[in-house]
């Protein structure tokens, strides 16, 4: 290979991807806004929806109860729910969401509430629904509240102390350091659009210098310069990594900042410690996953180099490359779930492995065993990837396919 001639190519696309605006979208714009739009945004959004939902009034119904109008009344009374009137088809309302929840007393509860004997009381609700979750939780509370009131009159009608029922409380206190709370909050999100925007920043270069270039006819005035066939796509692949890498340089740096101003603001404000729930990230950690994902854009670059040179035009190599997207998809949101963790066996699986590692090293916990492991296998794959790129681009039949 002659590096001078590499050099020229790589600097020759690297002018052509410039002048791109829909790379450049792909490699700066998109990558540099994404995260801040993902913190503030998605986290405004997502304070608002929750705030309103704890903001409302639930509607709830009372099924049973007609021997125990005080505690009935009591509901009534209570300005945390409004009791809607009971209806024979109430759980098809709470699965239409028209009534947040419903609460079954059953007969001789409050009778039996007074002599320390009383029936359990059952809560309905839509699980895995918002305001039916807040709705069913104020219900507890007041069933909760009602049961220490009455402990309490049991106990002082026969002398005890009313602190005999609760002698003790038990405390919860976090042992773990901010970053390892912010690493375990953001850890499973962050890899995710990482290694997704990683494949992205590879994408469009991948077709715009392999079929866009068949499709504008100038791969044959590529090919008829005195640079060999092993150089041109060694200079076309550079420039197809460094689009990924600029990605990820771009996403990880406006994350960077993101925090940053997230935290100055919080701790410039008046007592502004700062707070325990405030996500805060290794900078170890950002660094070691930008390392890792070295790599995993080298696989990205060589692939879809590959899949892109194979296609006729820019609208054939779209079709190739979606179902890779879904294939990269697949596994870093298997790495997202809960219980998943590193094992050697995960650590030689492409792109799961890449996705369970960085979330460990966000939380600033590094497995160097797993991490040789996973680095020498992610750069085998590129390898492998990389030489077939080369194969591909010295057939004629590849090339010149029309």
């Amino acid at each position: 290979m002659n590096w001078h001639t590499i050099g020229t190519i790589y600097a020759k696309e690297l002018r052509d991807t410039l002048r791109d605006r829909r790379t450049l979208i792909s490699m700066i714009v998109v990558p540099t806004l994404f995260m801040p739009g993902l913190i503030f945004g998605m986290g405004k959004a997502v304070t608002v929806i929750v705030s309103r939902a704890k903001q409302e009034v639930p509607r709830v119904m009372v099924i049973g109860g007609e021997d125990s109008p005080g505690v009935r009344a009591e509901l009534g009374k209570s300005a945390r729910f409004r009791i809607e009137p009971a209806s024979p088809d109430w759980k098809a309302l709470i699965s239409d969401k028209k009534v947040r929840a419903a609460v079954e007393i059953p007969r001789g509860f409050e009778r039996a509430l007074e002599s320390g004997a009383a029936p359990a009381i059952t809560l309905y609700d839509y699980q895995g629904e918002l305001k039916s979750g807040f709705a069913t939780e104020q219900l507890r509370d007041f069933f909760d509240g009602l049961r220490d009131r009455a402990t309490s009159r049991l106990l002082a009608a026969r002398g005890v102390p009313a602190a005999l029922a609760r002698p003790f409380e038990v405390a919860q206190v976090n042992v773990a350091p901010p970053e390892k709370v912010g690493g375990n909050l953001l850890g499973g999100i962050i890899p995710y659009f990482i290694i997704f925007l990683c494949l992205i920043g590879a994408m469009y270069p991948a077709m715009d210098l392999t079929a866009g270039e068949k499709e504008r006819g100038t791969m044959e005035t590529l090919l008829c310069s005195p640079a060999g066939r092993t150089d041109i796509v060694v200079g076309k692949f550079l420039m197809v990594l460094t689009g990924s890498l600029f990605a990820v340089i771009s996403s990880l740096a406006s994350l960077a900042a993101t925090l940053l101003l997230v935290a100055s603001s919080v701790t410039a404000a008046p007592g502004g410690a700062h707070p325990a729930g405030m996500p805060s990230i290794s900078p170890l950690g950002i660094l070691g996953v930008l390392a890792m994902v070295i790599p995993v854009a080298v696989l990205f670059s060589a692939v879809l180099f590959s899949v892109s040179l194979f296609a006729k035009s820019l609208k054939e190599a779209q079709s190739y490359i979606t179902p890779i997207t879904f294939a990269v998809i697949v596994p870093v949101a298997v790495g997202v779930l809960p219980g998943i963790e590193l094992s050697y066996g995960l650590a030689l699986v492409p792109i799961l492995n890449i996705s369970l590692v960085c979330k460990e090293m966000i939380s600033g916990v590094w497995h160097w065993g797993y991490i040789g492991v996973i680095f020498g296998s992610t750069a085998l794959y590129a390898s492998v990837a990389l030489a077939l790129c080369v194969r591909m681009f010295r057939s004629e039949g590849v090339i010149f396919r029309t």
